[in-house]
């Protein structure tokens, strides 16, 4: 598992950090050469460009860590189960994750007015589309959460405030819903788009685990599995009134129980419950000490951010503080820390903004693996085996990896003009994916003229880039 920045970082960071180049700022660009770069499927080197498709609609070409995005609201995308997958409005296409052949594109039915898709995830044999009542009508001309905005997902796995996701029998639909909800899921075929059912579920929840067996979507009260032939409830387990913090690891969800908003006065426990059984397991955090820690009594401080493998990190002003998962136990902290990205292929490195560094540290026992300058952080979107992913901005755009061990850039694309990184706050979804090695991009392949002096020029050829990380 993925797992990066969170909503409290970025909102700091997202809109008026500048991706940092050259050597005086990350050290090894200026010498890291440009490979030939290699086009087409049998690519094998990292930077290479895949394929390339069309998008359909109106896109802009937005300066910043927006780049090429719709008109009026986001895009969201994920990749998974052989596809890649794009939504924006009420439209979703889908793309043979090797040539990028389009292989259907659909319409969302049964949905309110002015309704929007908010996020995409990709399952082996059901793509999850997270859609906004409303979102047309009372957003115009946003980009929904574009740029890196989100691309971190540290404590950003919370329940909304609406009254879906009750975990009642029979609110899984295939029919039109109602309008009063904060978000809905809905759920469509990998093979053909054809759409199989609509859920409720909490503004920052949705689907979780789905396949053509069960669905898993996290609600306002409840975490609920229905059967996704029928919409029958098969297990259900309560989450509490108030919106909870929540993060993925595997076949398991951690989830906080605090009775209270998550972040403002720490959690009391942390829930373990399988995906596959709805078997749940209570660990209570802050049980036991560790020389150099001290221990908040009943509470864990701050927000959720990350789980991988046996160990669950929460994060905020107090820094960062490592649970058991099992036990609860406090196995190690560090204050005056945040978490900003992790990396599980490495058997679980955290990376931590401490002071001017960006430190690497083993998630079972804080041993530091890596450690570079602070000032790269605000260009980086996720980490996998040791090597960033970052984008250079606007109409000279390309994407690079960046080695967090040799702090040295390893390896750059062709150019990518205008990019856009997708993101899913949830980790589900977005550019890229645990265990992939393409990165999706939107770009902008030619640049028309602004429809107005307050906007941005409009992209006359927006693409779909698949990259190879």
């Amino acid at each position: 598992m993925r797992v990066t920045r969170g909503p409290a970082t970025w909102a700091k960071r997202a809109f008026v950090a500048v991706v940092l180049v050259g050597a005086a700022v990350i050290p090894g660009r200026a010498s890291s050469g440009q490979p030939q770069h290699c086009a087409g499927i049998r690519c094998t080197v990292a930077g290479s460009i895949l394929w390339t498709a069309g998008l359909p609609g109106l896109w802009l070409a937005q300066p910043g860590v927006s780049g090429t995005v719709p008109s009026k609201v986001g895009a969201y995308a994920a990749i998974g189960g052989g596809l890649a997958v794009v939504g924006a409005g009420t439209g979703v296409s889908a793309f043979d994750e090797n040539t990028g052949k389009r292989l259907w594109r659909v319409a969302l039915a049964g949905l309110p007015a002015g309704s929007a898709v908010v996020g995409v995830r990709a399952f082996r044999q059901v793509i999850a589309v997270g859609v906004a009542p409303q979102l047309l009508t009372t957003s115009p001309g946003q980009s929904s959460r574009s740029g890196r905005a989100g691309s971190g997902r540290a404590g950003s796995g919370r329940s909304g405030s609406g009254r879906a996701g009750s975990g009642r029998s029979g609110s899984g639909r295939s029919g039109r819903v109602a309008s009063d909800t904060g978000r809905y899921e809905v759920m469509l075929s990998a093979a053909t788009g054809r759409q199989i059912r609509i859920y409720p579920a909490a503004t920052y929840g949705g689907a979780v685990a789905a396949n053509n067996d069960s669905t898993v979507i996290v609600g306002t009260q409840a975490i609920t599995a229905y059967d996704t032939a029928t919409g029958r409830v098969r297990w259900s387990r309560a989450i509490g009134a108030t919106g909870q913090a929540w993060r993925v690891n595997g076949d398991a969800i951690y989830i906080t129980d605090s009775g209270r908003a998550p972040g403002t006065s720490g959690s009391t426990t942390v829930r373990r419950i399988d995906l596959r059984t709805g078997t749940e397991q209570t660990m209570r955090t802050a049980s036991g000490t560790t020389p150099g820690c001290p221990v908040v009594a009943g509470t864990a401080p701050g927000s959720l951010s990350a789980a991988a493998g046996n160990v669950v990190l929460f994060s905020g002003a107090n820094g960062v503080r490592a649970y058991d998962g099992t036990s609860g136990n406090l196995r190690w902290c560090r204050s005056s820390a945040d978490v900003e990205l992790a990396d599980s292929e490495q058997g679980g490195v955290a990376y931590l903004a401490s002071g001017n560094r960006l430190i690497g540290v083993n998630i079972s026992n804080d041993s530091v693996v890596s450690s570079a300058p602070i000032s790269v952080a605000a260009s980086l979107y996720s980490v996998t085996s040791g090597v960033a992913l970052g984008l250079d901005e606007n109409g000279l755009g390309q994407a690079w990896g960046y080695n967090l061990m040799t702090r040295r850039i390893v390896w750059t694309s062709a150019s990518l003009p205008w990019p856009h990184y997708f993101v899913d706050l949830s980790g589900l979804g977005g550019s890229t994916s645990p265990g992939s090695t393409i990165a999706l991009l939107a770009a902008c392949a030619d640049v028309g003229a602004a429809l107005s002096t307050n906007s941005a020029p409009v992209c006359r050829r927006p693409v779909l880039e698949a990259v190879r990380i």
